[in-house]
């Protein structure tokens, strides 16, 4: 009888252990994340814009609607840049969203960790193309330049923009994500700990009567996060 012997050497040029996945990851476009800084900048813009229609909560409508839609009908530039600004940012964050997913996958395929990320994101996203859904019915003017709406209505937009596109609550969820991975040396450990403070602080507010706040925590967490991971995730490649 004859007796053959294979070895099969192990491969030492691939990558075994999360570090080593995460390098690996590292080293791909980075142009998703480059899209979660438009995203964040647009993010920001839309709560300038959005707080700068402030009709409804000037002093002389308080208890009152009467002469909200002539006031709101002078803001109607500002309403065009709030509604593209917030457009694009949604847009901007789901990519920023799929490219987060297929790097957490990378070094946590078996964790809900990449999926919670996804979800937070896209969650926003809709919420932010929500909040900006009724402009073209209050950007408009009627034949005539006639106001097309009336108080109750206009009155009712100007709370609407001035809150909705500001609850970036499900955005915590995604910082929290980021940590969970970084705990087993999957992602930058400073992102980690950046994604449980201010991811964490933004789930907190969402979730609590001061549910508006999260979209300034939630802004500040996504500029920082693609901020790091455009140029920090390059730098955890060449770690030891």
């Amino acid at each position: 009888m004859t007796t053959v012997t294979k070895q099969n050497p192990v491969r030492t040029d691939l990558a075994t252990t999360p570090a080593e996945v995460a390098a690996t990851s590292a080293s791909r476009s980075r142009a998703w994340a480059l899209a979660g800084v438009g995203a964040a900048v647009m993010g920001a813009a839309t709560l300038v814009t959005s707080g700068t229609v402030d009709v409804v909560y000037r002093e002389e409508f308080r208890g009152t609607s009467q002469g909200v839609a002539q006031a709101l009908a002078e803001k109607t530039g500002v309403l065009f840049v709030f509604h593209s600004v917030t457009a694009l940012g949604a847009v901007l964050m789901i990519v920023f969203g799929a490219g987060l997913f297929r790097r957490l996958r990378a070094v946590a395929p078996d964790s809900i960790a990449p999926t919670l990320a996804l979800v937070g994101l896209a969650g926003t996203a809709v919420v932010s193309v929500l909040g900006s859904g009724l402009d073209t019915e209050f950007m408009f003017p009627a034949p005539g330049d006639q106001v097309p709406f009336d108080d109750a209505s206009g009155a009712f937009f100007n709370h609407w923009i001035g809150t909705i596109p500001w609850l970036w609550t499900l955005t915590g969820l995604a910082g929290l994500a980021i940590y969970a991975v970084s705990r087993s040396q999957g992602a930058p450990r400073w992102l980690g700990r950046v994604g449980l403070v201010l991811g964490g602080l933004t789930l907190l507010l969402g979730i609590s009567p001061m549910e508006y706040m999260a979209g300034m925590t939630g802004v500040v967490w996504l500029l920082v996060t693609a901020i790091g991971f455009t140029a920090g995730d390059r730098a955890f490649r060449s770690a030891p």
